[in-house]
């Protein structure tokens, strides 16, 4: 058993009183450091693989998993869907058992699933993989914030949970760029296996690093996330499998109509018990609810933007696995070096002004990639620099939101809220974008190939049927790409102008709502 924080500590004598000297204070600083440092990494870790497997995609395609369109879909989200919708109720499991286990459980379990996905025969195995690897994801995320608090210092915590937010950015990064050299070097099993490696590693860190915290008393509202997991599969299931289904075909419709019939089970589930999952009155709230709204929209954005860009660029400009997974640098940078000055910019020109600059140059940027993508390289990284620009700006704005509009004693839902509507809004984003560029790509296919049955739906499927159209197949999946994009900017420009509108009319004179900006 790992020793707690205050049990690696040495007690002092002063003035004949048992208390705690300058020793507990430098060992309080040293395991504060290693805690900070083993779950940053744990960050990284299940935020890096969401990036990761989209560069993937080509070579899942063309693997024996023979996997459709709808199918790669699936194994982009099933990972996501979990993840987004189990990141509260894993959060609350740490409060009742004890932070450490769980994240430890979350982290055996997120390795196993990527063992499972690693060695997985057909598609069904695959999904069943990364489902086990998004449970275990979402045991991780919640516990490192709550573990590293209990861990530091009142008067360190700031530093402590921006390095932390900062890791969780950098996880993008190291994702593209570590999953780019495992897929070069090696398949895409390969990639699964040097995940699951790595969270057996972090686990090891855990047990020895991570100090145990208090438990509290927490009921956990297993009905109220049943129902919520069960409302996001069906409504997920109707988008992915519209386009190969037809979307009058009864399986799209029986699933959006199960979508509204679960979704009203589950406010009334969340209404009537004593400590609901997620309470829906919460959002009542005008501010709460518009900051939700937009996050889930930035996130939207970008991983859709995540799944077009990496087939992108490896289908449309022939670049490596390698050359794709540096490719979305560009969008990076704004994110590592210009947020810590987005806070005073916030506090000159207000949360509406920064919002509107935000999905302004998100929705701008993502329209003029659609232009840029048979371009010259820089002035496609130029498109994706100004989305970061735009990501930059609104992640931190929208997080002091959702923070601010709950009282301190509420900071755990606040932080649970925030992950859900990130990792919700990446599932839609994956859903709808790459829904929109598969109708796109079969649109533009070639006549000889818009004329079999069954339809090619992937660029695999049709080189296979006609190897010598590869130019042409390649450009149809650079015509759907384009429309996916275009699509995805449309919807940041509409809704991110709700978004404003309804962050303006919290801050009127007189709105309960309104108040100083941060």
């Amino acid at each position: 058993m790992a020793p707690t924080v205050e049990g690696t500590l040495r007690p002092v004598r002063r003035s004949g009183l048992r208390g705690w000297g300058p020793r507990r204070r430098s060992g309080e600083v040293r395991s504060s450091g290693a805690v900070l440092v083993c779950v940053s990494v744990c960050t990284a870790l299940v935020v890096g693989f969401v990036a990761a497997i989209n560069l993937a995609v080509p070579q899942l395609a063309a693997s024996s998993l023979r996997p459709s369109s709808s199918s790669l879909l699936w194994i982009v989200d099933a990972y996501v869907v979990i993840f987004a919708c189990l990141v509260i109720p894993a959060g609350a499991a740490g409060d009742k058992l004890g932070r450490k286990g769980v994240l430890m459980a979350g982290l055996g379990v997120f390795a196993c699933g990527a063992m499972v996905s690693a060695v997985a025969p057909h598609v069904a195995i695959m999904l069943i993989g990364r489902a086990l690897t998004g449970l275990g994801a979402a045991c991780v995320l919640p516990n490192c914030v709550g573990i590293l608090l209990h861990a530091t210092a009142p008067e360190r915590r700031p530093h402590a949970l921006a390095v932390w937010a900062a890791a969780s950015g950098i996880g993008g990064v190291v994702g593209n760029v570590g999953g780019g050299a495992v897929l070069s070097a090696g398949s895409w099993r390969a990639l699964f296996v040097a995940v699951a490696l790595l969270a057996a590693c972090c686990l090891a860190w855990a047990a020895r690093s991570a100090p145990r915290s208090a438990r509290h008393e927490r009921t956990l509202d297993l009905p109220g996330t049943l129902l919520f997991v069960a409302a996001v599969v069906a409504l997920l299931i109707g988008i992915i499998e519209g386009p190969e289904q037809g979307w009058g075909s009864a399986t799209v419709l029986i699933a959006f109509a199960c979508t509204v019939l679960l979704s009203l089970c589950w406010v009334r589930v969340e209404l009537r018990v004593p400590h609901p999952m997620l309470d829906p009155r919460l959002f009542r709230d005008p501010a709460l609810s518009s900051a939700s709204l937009g996050m889930t929209l930035t996130f939207f954005g970008s991983f859709g933007l995540f799944y077009v860009n990496a087939s992108l660029l490896q289908y449309g400009r022939g670049f490596s696995v390698l050359q794709a997974g540096l490719g979305i640098i560009p969008l990076t940078v704004p994110l590592l070096l210009g947020t810590r000055y987005v806070p005073g910019l916030i506090h000159r020109i207000g949360i509406p002004a920064t919002l509107s600059t935000a999905f302004g140059l998100t929705g701008g940027g993502l329209l003029a990639l659609s232009y840029a993508s048979t371009m010259a390289y820089p002035v496609y990284a130029a498109g994706l620099f100004v989305i970061g620009l735009g990501i930059m700006l609104a992640a931190p704005c929208l997080t002091a939101q959702i923070a601010s509009a709950l009282p301190v004693e509420r900071a755990g839902i606040a932080g649970g809220l925030q992950s859900a509507t990130r990792e919700l809004g990446s599932a839609l984003g994956v859903a709808v974008v790459g829904t929109v560029l598969t109708a796109g790509f079969t649109r533009h296919l070639p006549a000889d190939l818009s004329r079999h049955a069954p339809l090619p739906r992937t660029v695999q499927e049709a080189l296979t049927l006609a190897p010598e159209n590869h130019a042409a197949v390649t450009e149809a999946f650079t015509g759907g790409a384009d429309t996916a994009l275009r699509a995805a900017a449309l919807v940041v420009l509409l809704a991110g102008g709700l978004v404003v509108a309804g962050t303006r009319r919290t801050r009127r004179p007189g709105s309960p709502a309104s108040g100083t900006t941060t």
